[in-house]
């Protein structure tokens, strides 16, 4: 008899120690620091002629 009690008694305490896995939402929302500074630069090459142009008369 106590080895049948034994048999039923040793699955039962397995089971309660096997872990367990809980997925659960956070509390909080989460976010996303998008701090991203972008920086560009543009050459542009103009004729020597062209750039006196400009500069003596004024563009208009």
């Amino acid at each position: 008899m106590r080895k049948l009690v034994a048999i039923a008694v040793i699955p039962l305490l397995a089971a309660a120690c096997t872990p367990t896995v809980q997925m659960a939402a956070p509390k909080e929302p989460i976010t996303v620091n998008l701090n991203v500074k972008i920086q560009h630069e543009i050459y542009v090459k103009v004729d020597k002629e062209v750039d006196e142009l400009f500069s003596d008369k004024g563009l208009f």
